[in-house]
């Protein structure tokens, strides 16, 4: 699992897959493909700045969720443990398309200026493939 000191930060200027794998030797060898990959993210938050946090992201999501590119968003919270917040995207184009273009979108960075602070521990990224269709499964109605 990568921590949020061994990628770029969203509002650095684009990378080559290669040049963030010669300065990050973490990143994975064999990134997902694109035609399907989910990026997985996780936080720790104090507990006291849940509310807060979660006002910084819904724009966030909002614009992210917007972008024709990304095909699903959702957060979870643990219940064992509320300062734990994770979520997962799924994106139509490839990892090194994401690192170059969506992940130096400006409007990160007064998420990021606003909730790094507030982050207990480093945040955790996941870049992982989709299995397949066998594996795929989604009900009209998720949330009834």
């Amino acid at each position: 699992m990568l921590q949020s000191s061994q990628l770029p930060a969203v509002s650095a200027a684009a990378h080559t897959l290669t040049a963030l794998r010669a300065s990050n030797p973490t990143l994975p060898r064999k990134m997902p493909s694109a035609a399907g990959w989910s990026l997985h993210v996780t936080v720790y938050i104090a507990p006291e700045n849940i509310d807060r946090f979660m006002a910084a992201f819904k724009p966030v999501f909002n614009k992210v969720a917007a972008e024709p590119e990304c095909l699903f968003f959702e957060m979870y919270q643990s219940p064992q443990e509320p300062g734990k917040i994770s979520w997962v995207e799924n994106w139509s184009k490839s990892p090194e398309w994401f690192l170059e273009n969506q992940a130096t979108k400006e409007y990160y960075k007064e998420y990021l200026a606003t909730t790094e602070a507030m982050f207990t521990k480093p945040r955790e990224f996941q870049f992982l493939e989709r299995v397949g269709p066998d594996y795929f499964m989604v009900k009209d109605k998720p949330f009834a």
